[in-house]
């Protein structure tokens, strides 16, 4: 049982609630600000997660990007922490959580949301209701005057339209700032019929919120269902979920598939696990595992290419990710023991999945702005650090790698030689 929100403070409301001071509660506290639908976990069996024994992770030593030593605990402590929660092989490592927090409580997860939806167009790919070539305005006829006419399935997915979106959160009349007002207006889906493109399609990659949305957009249109029962009974529930979730919605009842799921920091894990899985959870039939999301999903989102990494390049994220891709909906980087799947989320969320190490990593946050880029890479450095003490494995670098998985940092461009620097 969920405890009641007797002690919220009187100042927040749905204007400030991810504003500091106000965001710490507020994160905890969606439900009670915002309209909401249920994610359902049903009535099935839930994943476990057994407590191992292990070091304890907050006692890890990592250089931050400044060069200075701290220990994890330093660098969760000074970036806003919420809650935490570490897995390796499956097994709870450690958890933890703030004064508002608690393992049952949900908490928003921001752009983590984009990775779910992404999840939920990979089983309806793998189902064949989804045909990632098709135009999406094929599919949602509504968009055919828009600026998503003539883009893909597949461009939605990897955020490669040409539609005008700027992601910028200092200023006020950037279409995300925009979109925000369109939620409590007329809808998310008027809005998005009325962006227009500047691109081609295809030609770059450039981190854009609608293009979620879109997709959220076509996967409710071929299955015709709505978001929250998708993600319910398409990965909640098979996913061994332990706790329902929620998403938010606009004023007209639409999921806000680009950042509106609120969950608990456990289900995220369970997601995480899920990814590094390759899509199967454990399952007492003849196989041993049962599949959730298709494989071939993940792998295709893993290996890295020559065209993935060039159009990242000549993005604004190499700067942040170097040797990074983004693909499916979701986020890589080379880490310090190989190549990482990210989901992240603005103000500190985060999913850190690490092959090579087998941890998952999850933290919840309320950093004071939205994109805190020192933040990011001493989290980023932090999980990493966890995965090489808890796996006992060297600094291996590039040259390390899994089989068959190419890295990022070796395919810098569609032409010459492997850059290894």
């Amino acid at each position: 049982m969920r405890a009641l929100a007797y002690d919220r403070p009187v100042e927040v409301n749905a204007d400030n609630w991810q504003q500091p001071p106000f965001n710490r509660w507020a994160y905890w506290h969606i439900e009670d600000i915002l309209p909401t639908q249920p994610i359902l976990r049903g009535d099935g069996p839930v994943r476990a997660l057994p407590a191992v024994e292990s070091v304890d992770p907050l006692d890890v030593n990592v250089i931050r990007s400044d060069g200075e030593e701290a220990t994890v605990g330093d660098v969760l402590a000074d970036t806003y922490t919420d809650a935490y929660v570490v897995l390796q092989d499956g097994g709870l490592v450690a958890e933890w959580y703030g004064a508002e927090g608690a393992a049952d409580r949900p908490h928003a997860t921001m752009s983590i949301t984009k990775s779910v939806v992404g999840a939920v167009a990979g089983v309806l790919v793998d189902r064949g209701l989804l045909d990632v070539g098709r135009p999406v305005a094929d599919i949602v006829g509504e968009l055919a005057g828009s600026g998503y006419a003539g883009a893909t399935v597949r461009d939605i997915l990897d955020m490669r339209s040409g539609v005008r979106f700027r992601e910028d959160y200092t200023d006020p009349q950037s279409e995300v700032r925009l979109l925000s007002d369109w939620l409590g207006a007329r809808g998310l889906y008027e809005y998005l019929v009325g962006l227009s493109a500047e691109a081609p399609h295809g030609q770059r990659f450039l981190y854009r919120s609608a293009e979620s949305d879109v997709l959220g957009w076509v996967c409710e249109r071929v299955s015709g269902t709505p978001m929250a029962e998708l993600i319910s009974t398409l990965i909640w529930q098979p996913m061994g979920a332990e706790f329902d979730a929620e998403i938010l919605c606009d004023t007209v009842g639409t999921a806000i598939h680009d950042g509106g799921l609120c969950a608990t920091a456990r289900d995220l894990a369970r997601f995480g696990q899920l990814l590094l899985d390759g899509g199967v959870v454990p399952d007492d039939g003849e196989d041993g595992v049962r599949t959730v999301i298709g494989p071939r999903w993940l792998r295709e989102a893993w290996a890295v290419d020559a065209d993935a990494r060039s159009v990242f390049i000549e993005s604004p994220n190499e700067v942040s990710m170097p040797g990074g891709w983004y693909r499916n909906q979701l986020w890589f980087r080379p880490g310090l023991f190989g190549d990482v799947l990210l989901c992240l989320g603005i103000h500190g969320q985060m999913i850190h999945v690490s092959r090579r190490t087998r941890t998952v990593c999850v933290k919840f946050s309320t950093w004071p702005q939205a994109q805190e880029p020192r933040f990011m890479q001493d989290t980023l450095r932090a999980f990493d650090a966890v995965g090489g003490t808890l796996s006992g494995r060297q600094r291996m670098g590039d040259k390390h790698r899994l089989p068959g998985i190419v890295s990022g940092m070796t395919r810098r461009s569609g032409a010459g030689n492997p850059d290894q620097s």
